[in-house]
């Protein structure tokens, strides 16, 4: 084997098995939950209750990060090349069909596919190239502002709650 078909056969086997890939377009890098379907990771997003695809446009490139299921640490990044796939299309609803079963929680589960084809994108995620190396630095960065975190002071009365709740 070359080192091209192991590097292609790292990066699908590696994919296929992660839950969640890091994605950087334009922007930070997301965490995504994806399928891998025809030599490609396929993601869904940017509509309501979906998760958010910034950065990502049609034609562009995105740094794929794929993480070791076992341990959590990352396994191998590459590029890919990003299309968006048209509602309707052959390639569209291959992959809506895969999406659609490891879709968690969704409040719309028999009209998921209708509201994705109006109010989503469905982004095919194809390697291109070899893979990158691995930086001996760490890639820690800022977590992402979000408003649903909240940093307050320690109600007063919390520590006597807990500690009368361990003498009983």
């Amino acid at each position: 084997m070359t080192d091209a078909t192991l590097e292609q056969a790292l990066v699908e086997e590696a994919t296929k098995k992660s839950g969640l890939i890091w994605v950087r377009g334009g922007g930070p890098a997301r965490a995504l939950w994806h399928v891998w379907l025809d030599g490609a990771a396929h993601v869904v997003g940017d509509g309501p209750g979906e998760q958010p695809l910034p950065g990502l446009p049609d034609g562009s490139t995105a740094e794929v990060t794929v993480r070791s299921k076992d341990k959590g640490g990352r396994l191998v990044a590459w590029t890919a090349g990003v299309t968006e796939l048209a509602p309707g299309s052959e390639p569209w609803d291959a992959a809506v069909a895969e999406l659609k079963g490891k879709r968690l929680n969704a409040p719309d589960a028999e009209t998921m596919t209708d509201r994705w084809a109006r109010e989503c994108r469905v982004l095919r995620l194809t390697p291109q190239g070899a893979t990158t190396a691995h930086p001996d630095g760490s890639l820690a960065a800022v977590p992402l502002p979000t408003p649903v975190t909240t940093r307050r002071p320690v109600p007063a009365a919390l520590p006597r709650l807990l500690l009368k709740r361990r003498g009983r």
